[in-house]
């Protein structure tokens, strides 16, 4: 009796020829339509060149290896986080070099200051993607948060001291509006010296402001004031990592269809972190650790309000430092279209800034007096 074939390659590790086509078919009607797909509907429209009973051996073994699933007993199938990701590496190690895009780049040259292009990259990606966008800024490079210190000056009046382990110092006076115990003010250093030594200041600040956003759950006096004290002072020691985000109207349109659509309290919570920045700040950082464009879907996000949807970013160089773009969209989003959309913007953008930091250091240099 003859074994029965696999959709596996042996020699390469991947999937064989015939399996490929009909998941990406499958994968690609699901995107289109938000609908389970049938083997029938494969083999007549699907272009797999296979009978209907031939997909449907293929499509029984695509799902026993974790690649689609069934929602429902009589339906038929779509596409699970692994196949997503199997079709999105075959776009990935098939993309030729992007174009430039002319009139993408006369657009964001329109644009004054730095914020001002990063604010039109945002609104670029979103119309062409039909996602939300966002931009960062360049982050600014801050320093290791060592320890801190409060240091009564009088009745009410607190001196915070902060220091970095390249011994950078910052200060700041803060009046308490009421008397401090020492021994309480010491005991409040020791324990954000103790928790955060060793950390970025990002880190640190990031950490302190959620920490006093959940306050009311915080019924420890001693911590909370000490927590109050260091984000005065955080807050000058570190420059706000600017984010522009638009088109968050896109995720309410796109994700309200689909056996994958997204439950409304997932919803709300992306949405709070959109109007949060800081929060969403962290959570890009997580994954957005490398140059070039990256592609995070569903499952594979560590954070839990990120994995009802998918992530496709990438990195754009102004001259010196490197920000990130990208756009934030369902799983099932048109990935062809958005990789094409956030590789060509961050290429644009990148020349825009490239040339503008050029120019700003060509005219910094004639200036009199300027060596």
């Amino acid at each position: 009796m003859a074994s029965r074939a696999t959709i596996h390659d042996p020699d390469v590790g991947r999937l064989t020829d015939r399996a490929s086509r009909i998941l990406a078919a499958l994968v690609t009607r699901y995107i289109d339509r938000a609908e389970p797909v049938s083997s029938l509907w494969l083999a007549q429209h699907g272009n797999v060149g296979l009978s209907s009973a031939s997909v449907r051996n293929v499509m029984a073994e695509l799902e026993q290896a974790g690649y689609i699933s069934q929602p429902h007993t009589s339906a038929g199938r779509i596409p699970t986080d692994r196949g997503y990701r199997y079709f999105v590496d075959r776009l990935l190690s098939r993309r030729r070099d992007m174009h430039a895009a002319p009139d993408v780049e006369a657009r964001l040259r329109q644009a004054g200051t730095v914020s001002d292009v990063l604010s039109n990259v945002s609104h670029e990606l979103s119309v062409a993607s039909h996602h939300l966008a966002f931009a960062c800024l360049p982050r600014v490079a801050a320093g290791t948060f060592r320890r801190i210190e409060f240091v009564p000056l009088g009745t009410t009046r607190i001196l915070v001291v902060v220091t970095t382990e390249d011994d950078e110092v910052a200060h700041k006076t803060v009046d308490l509006g009421e008397e401090a115990d020492r021994r309480a003010l010491e005991q409040g250093a020791r324990y954000l010296s103790e928790t955060f030594a060793g950390l970025p200041l990002w880190d640190v600040r990031t950490a302190v402001v959620e920490q006093l956003r959940q306050e009311r759950m915080l019924y420890d006096q001693l911590r909370s004031r000490a927590l109050r004290l260091a984000s005065l002072t955080l807050e000058e020691m570190v420059p706000p990592n600017h984010l522009f985000v638009e088109g968050a109207w896109f995720l309410a349109e796109e994700v309200s269809d689909g056996e994958d659509r997204v439950p409304l309290e997932i919803l709300r919570t992306l949405l709070a972190m959109i109007e949060r920045k800081d929060l969403l700040v962290r959570v890009l950082d997580e994954y957005l650790d490398g140059p070039g464009l990256t592609v995070v879907i569903g499952t594979e996000n560590s954070s839990p309000e990120m994995q009802a949807f998918s992530l496709v970013a990438s990195t754009y160089f102004d001259g010196s430092r490197t920000g990130r773009i990208g756009i934030i969209g369902p799983r099932r989003m048109r990935y062809s279209r958005a990789i094409s959309a956030v590789d060509r913007v961050s290429r644009a953008a990148s020349r825009v800034l490239v040339e503008q930091t050029a120019s700003s250091e060509h005219d910094r240099r004639r200036e009199p007096g300027t060596a």
